[in-house]
């Protein structure tokens, strides 16, 4: 994964959200003081061997209820408490 992905000028691009939260359909800028990048995404507030440690399934299944998703342990680093509020992401 890069940390940003393309912004050229005009350009639509996606800036996601955790499995629980919205998702940003964005047009580019062409900011050259940002290398014409942007988020990939709302980035982590903990690694994912945090989150295996602090969450189980069943947090998982309760963080996404009512989210089409996989609820299991093989995507419980995923939980979106362990992102950033992408809120809060795009209004930075």
């Amino acid at each position: 994964r890069k940390g940003a992905v393309s912004a050229q000028k005009g350009q639509l691009g996606i800036i996601p959200g955790s499995m629980g939260a919205k998702s940003f359909i964005v047009r580019g800028l062409g900011n050259p003081e940002s290398f014409c990048s942007c988020s990939h995404g709302a980035g982590r507030t903990m690694s994912r061997t945090e989150a295996k440690r602090r969450f189980t399934v069943d947090d998982q299944v309760k963080a996404t209820l009512g989210v089409e998703c996989r609820k299991d342990a093989g995507v419980v680093d995923e939980i979106p408490m362990a992102y950033k509020d992408i809120d809060a992401v795009m209004a930075a």
